[in-house]
């Protein structure tokens, strides 16, 4: 079986493949500083209250934003998984051509989910990941990684509201009865949901003028992309295990 796991800035996130089926999932934080035995035993622990052993698992791939958590995790699947693990990386095979000046330069997840997108749903496309950043990618129809646009995430948009100010409570990102509200709570929720939707339309509407390409499949994922993707008519899919889903074609393609 394989373990696919994708190191985010906030979350790391775990799918187990028997070959194309994904038969489970797991999230963890990030932020937190591991031992290679810490990681280790987790997904020990993990794959055995699922009914799975560690043995079950023969190939591992990971792709990661995260540089400082790797030494650690590599080493507790090495340690524990008996596993090297195929690293995303350049040199590794995608099947998507990188057309960016700077192609390393690329993050692994962006072109993860390229490469799922692009594959599970064709192409030209514009892949939306809402992660603790969002970004908006254009993949051609031949494949080609050909533009991308970042912006802070839902998330982090939302934090910057409470913690820059002096009376602004935290709040739950949910969408609101109305936009118009009458307390203050509301009114910041209104203010992110619609404000967040309202970027995410415009940025796909520019994207799709400047690329010429009208009849573009938009396809999202991630974090709190299902409640945007419920409240908006320009984006066509959501896919919550885009991510793992690229890993696994990756490590299909090696």
């Amino acid at each position: 079986m394989l373990f696919a796991i994708d190191v985010g800035n906030t979350n790391i996130t775990v799918g187990l493949f028997d070959k194309e089926q994904l038969v489970n999932t797991f999230r963890m934080t990030t932020g937190i500083s591991r031992t290679s035995d810490e990681y280790g035993m987790m997904f020990g622990d993990w794959l055995t209250l699922r009914g799975f052993r560690l043995e079950d698992v023969n190939a591992v791939i990971i792709s990661s934003v995260v540089p400082k958590v790797m030494h650690s995790l590599t080493s507790g699947i090495i340690k524990y998984l008996h596993e090297t693990p195929i690293i995303v990386a350049p040199g590794v095979k995608t099947g998507i051509n990188v057309t960016i000046p700077n192609p390393k330069a690329l993050g692994a997840d962006r072109l993860v989910d390229a490469v799922a997108a692009y594959e599970l749903y064709g192409g030209p496309c514009i892949v939306v990941d809402f992660g603790t950043a969002t970004t908006h990618d254009l993949v051609l129809a031949d494949g080609s990684f050909n533009s991308g646009v970042t912006s802070p995430g839902i998330r982090l948009s939302a934090s910057a509201l409470w913690t820059g100010t002096a009376k602004l409570p935290e709040i739950e990102i949910v969408k609101p009865d109305t936009i118009l509200a009458k307390d203050t709570i509301t009114s910041m929720q209104a203010g992110v949901f619609y404000g967040y939707i309202g970027q995410t339309e415009y940025i796909i509407r520019k994207m799709k003028e400047a690329s010429g390409l009208t009849d573009v499949k938009v396809v999202a994922t991630g974090g709190l992309g299902k409640l945007i993707s419920e409240n908006t008519d320009m984006i066509d899919i959501y896919d919550p295990n885009l991510t793992l889903e690229g890993l696994r074609l990756i490590y299909e393609k090696q």
